[in-house]
C-alpha cells in the first residue's frame, strides 16, 4: 500500500490532521494500535480554545460542537473561600467552549468514515523505517499478516507512550520534564454543574476544580498525593473533601450523586525537541505533555496538527518546503508558552508539600493581583483562550 502521509495514532490529533489533509486533497492513511471503541472510550478534558473551535470548523466537523457545546465567557478563581470571576469576553473579546474530547474524536471519526478515508485500527507491531530518506515506510501487523505502507511523510500523533518518538535515534532528541508531587482524582456524575462556568479553587487542603461536560453532566477534581488509590475514595469521601475546598456558595449549590467514572491522573510537564527528523514529524502528546490545570493538552495538539497540515499542504500544493523546514521551531515557540502558562496555573492553585507560610502568601498575592489588575487579568484571558499560532 502507498499513501502520501502516514499518520500514526487515531486520537483527536491524528484524526484532525487526516481531516485537514483530506479537505486539501492530500491522501493520508491512519494507523491505530487500539480498537475504535477503545479510542472512543477514553475520558479526557473538554475546554476548547477559540482557535481550536475555528480549526474544527475549517475541518468541517463543527456542526454538533456549535449545537451542543457550552460557550463560556470566563472562569472563576477561588482562594480560601474568596471567589472572583474573570470575564474573557469583556477583557479581550474571546471565549472558550466546553465540549468533551470524546465528542471531538467522535465527530472526526464519523467524518472520516463517511468520506471513506482509510483508518486501520488494531494495527500491531507498528515500526517506522527510513524516515531519514526520501522513501519512508511503516510496517505493521493486522490479523496476523504483515503489511508495509510506503509514504512521503510520517506524522507521529500516537501519544506519550507511542512508537513515533521512541523511533527517533538516540542523541537526536532532547527532552525536558517536570513531575509534580500530586495527581488529580476526578469523577464524572450525571448531575447539573455547580456553576455556569468552571471554578478553580485553591485551599490549604489542596486544589479543586468544578467543571462540566453538559448542562446535566459534571466533572469534578480534587488534588491528591501521589500513590493514592481509587479504591480508598468512596463517592461520599470525595464529595465531603470537595465541599471543604469550595467557597460556601459553591458548596451549598453542589448536587451530588453516584459517580459514573472515577480516575486519578498524575501531573507532569514534558517537551521534546526538535519535532522534525527528516520525513518524520511529532505532534500532540508525542511531542509534549502539560498538566491539565491550564486546559492546554487537546488545544496544543490541535495547534500542532494545524501547523503541520499547513506545512504539508504548502509542500504538495505550492511546491514549497518552507513550512516543513520551519515546523518544529514554529510550534515549539507556542508549546513553551503553553507550558509556561500551565506551570504557572499549577503553581498558584495547588498546595505543594514544601510550600511554607511565605509560599502561601505569595500564592495569595498572585490571586489578589489578578483580581485587582486589568492588565494581569487580560494576560490570564489571553493565555487561557489561546495564544495565536
Amino acid at each position: 500500500m502507498r499513501t502520501q502521509v502516514a499518520i500514526i495514532g487515531a486520537g483527536p490529533a491524528g484524526l484532525l490532521l487526516g481531516r485537514l489533509l483530506e479537505k486539501a486533497g492530500i491522501d493520508a492513511v491512519i494507523l491505530e494500535r487500539r480498537s475504535q471503541d477503545y479510542v472512543l472510550g477514553r475520558i479526557r478534558a473538554g475546554v476548547l480554545e477559540q482557535g481550536t473551535v475555528e480549526l474544527l470548523d475549517k475541518a468541517g466537523v463543527g456542526g454538533r460542537l456549535h449545537a451542543e457545546g457550552l460557550v463560556h465567557d470566563g472562569v472563576e478563581f477561588c482562594f480560601d473561600g474568596d471567589r472572583h470571576r474573570f470575564n474573557f469576553r469583556e477583557l479581550i473579546g474571546r471565549t472558550v467552549t466546553v465540549y468533551g474530547q470524546t465528542e471531538v474524536t467522535r465527530d472526526l471519526m464519523q467524518a472520516r468514515d463517511a468520506s471513506g478515508a482509510t483508518t486501520i485500527y488494531e494495527a500491531e507491531n507498528v515500526s517506522l523505517h527510513d524516515f531519514d530518506s526520501d522513501a519512508p515506510t511503516v510496517r505493521y501487523t493486522k490479523n496476523g499478516i504483515e503489511h508495509e505502507l510506503a509514504c512521503d511523510f510520517i506524522a507521529g500523533c500516537d501519544g506519550y507512550h507511542g512508537v513515533s518518538r521512541a523511533s527517533v535515534p538516540e542523541g537526536a532528541l532532547r527532552t525536558f520534564e517536570r513531575v509534580y508531587p500530586f495527581g488529580w482524582l476526578g469523577i464524572l456524575v450525571d448531575k447539573p454543574p455547580v456553576a455556569d462556568e468552571l471554578i478553580y479553587a485553591h485551599h490549604e487542603r489542596g486544589f479543586a476544580l468544578c467543571s462540566m461536560r453538559s448542562p446535566t453532566r459534571s466533572r469534578y477534581y480534587v488534588q491528591v498525593p501521589l500513590g493514592e488509590r481509587i479504591e480508598d475514595w468512596s463517592d461520599d469521601r470525595f464529595w465531603d473533601e470537595l465541599r471543604r475546598r469550595l467557597d460556601e456558595r459553591a458548596a451549598e449549590a453542589l448536587v451530588t450523586g453516584p459517580s459514573i467514572e472515577k480516575s486519578i491522573t498524575p501531573l507532569r510537564s514534558f517537551v521534546a525537541e526538535p519535532l522534525r527528523f527528516g520525513r518524520l514529524f511529532l505532534a500532540g502528546d508525542a511531542a509534549h505533555i502539560v498538566p491539565p490545570t491550564g486546559a492546554k493538552g487537546l488545544n496544543l495538539a490541535a495547534s500542532d496538527v494545524g501547523a503541520l497540515a499547513e506545512a504539508l499542504i504548502e509542500h504538495y500544493v505550492e511546491r514549497s518546503d518552507a513550512g516543513i523546514d520551519g515546523y518544529s521551531a514554529r510550534v515549539l515557540s507556542r508549546i513553551w508558552k503553553a507550558e509556561r502558562f500551565s506551570w504557572w496555573m499549577t503553581s498558584i492553585l495547588h498546595t505543594f508539600p514544601d510550600t511554607d507560610a511565605f509560599g502561601r502568601r505569595i500564592q495569595r498575592a498572585e490571586f489578589d493581583y489578578l483580581r485587582a489588575s486589568r492588565a494581569a487579568a487580560s494576560a490570564l484571558a489571553e493565555n487561557y483562550t489561546g495564544l495565536p499560532l
